[in-house]
């Protein structure tokens, strides 16, 4: 299993997004720990209510990715989640394979569909349409990334005899879908390299809009039945999970340590191949302190960090 890095995001319009730290000195002490992913959300124009009701300050993911990329080696990439109906598909393709290209084939493009209503009507997007606009933006990402020549007709978009490059360097760009509904996991077990369900109660749930996913045996069974449509739909390729671990002490993580290693390989047991964590800080000092005592605890002896 793998780790990934959650930037903390700082709650509310008061504070500064980066409060948690330097994004470029935080990235390279997590990779230094040892952690093989980082990852950053977005919300480019969320609602002031609930940003007041404990939303979260965002960056632009993709530049500020950027950024990671050049002070890092090896960190993976992960949009955490970008929602593609807020983009034309061909913008949001772009970005991506910018990315990927400038940290030579390091991005994972996760994306969702988006559940705030005032996001949309500021965005001049139709919430409606939103799973639509996901459809084609998972048939538009390919066919840009191809390098090749393509029409594609869309909703509110014709593209007729359209070539992208630079291709990116992965090929194609891993692209995992966050959310827990049926129709997500259809999604992935059809188009997409990984799941990102969402935990966090019933509360998260009811304002992201998605179904509550319950207890690890469950998600589970979640991932077997996954798999299992994936393999029925002809695909061979592994499917990822990304699973937020939220347990009760993690923010110290030298403490109690015997207890999160056996909730991790619970959660790896359950089919999960990549564990986000976050540290929850508001000062620089105290995320590097967090960080560097989760690698010397979790990750200094897997793969001889």
């Amino acid at each position: 299993m793998r780790f990934v890095f959650h930037y903390p995001e700082t709650s509310g319009p008061d504070g500064d997004v980066l409060d948690a730290g330097p994004l470029h000195k935080v990235a390279a002490a997590a990779e230094k720990a040892g952690f093989d992913g980082f990852s950053l959300s977005e919300h480019p124009v969320p609602g002031a209510r609930w940003l007041h009701s404990g939303g979260h300050q965002t960056l632009d993911p993709f530049v500020a990715l950027g950024h990671v990329a050049a002070a890092t080696v090896r960190l993976r990439l992960l949009t955490h989640l970008a929602v593609a109906p807020y983009r034309n598909p061909f913008l949001l393709a772009k970005a991506a394979a910018t990315l990927d290209k400038l940290s030579d084939g390091r991005l994972i493009l996760g994306l969702g569909t988006g559940y705030q209503k005032s996001e949309f009507h500021a965005l001049g997007v139709d919430m409606d349409e939103r799973n639509a606009l996901f459809d084609e933006a998972l048939d538009v990402l390919p066919r840009h990334w191809s390098g090749e020549p393509f029409s594609y007709e869309g909703r509110h978009f014709s593209a007729r005899d359209v070539i992208a490059r630079p291709r990116p360097v992965q090929d194609p760009i891993p692209i995992w879908i966050g959310g827990n509904s049926k129709l997500t996991r259809r999604r992935v077990a059809r188009r997409a390299q990984g799941w990102m369900p969402m935990s966090g109660g019933a509360r998260l749930s009811a304002t992201a809009r998605t179904p509550a996913l319950g207890t690890l045996p469950e998600l589970a069974d979640a991932i077997t039945e996954l798999r299992a449509a994936a393999a029925e739909a002809g695909r061979d390729e592994p499917v990822d999970v990304l699973h937020s671990y939220q347990g009760e002490g993690i923010r110290t993580p030298d403490a109690d340590a015997d207890r999160h290693r056996e909730a991790f390989a619970e959660i790896e047991k359950a089919g999960v191949t990549w564990l986000l964590v976050s540290s929850g800080t508001s000062t620089a000092r105290a995320t590097l302190d967090f960080l560097e005592a989760f690698g010397s605890t979790y990750l200094s002896l897997v793969k001889g960090r």
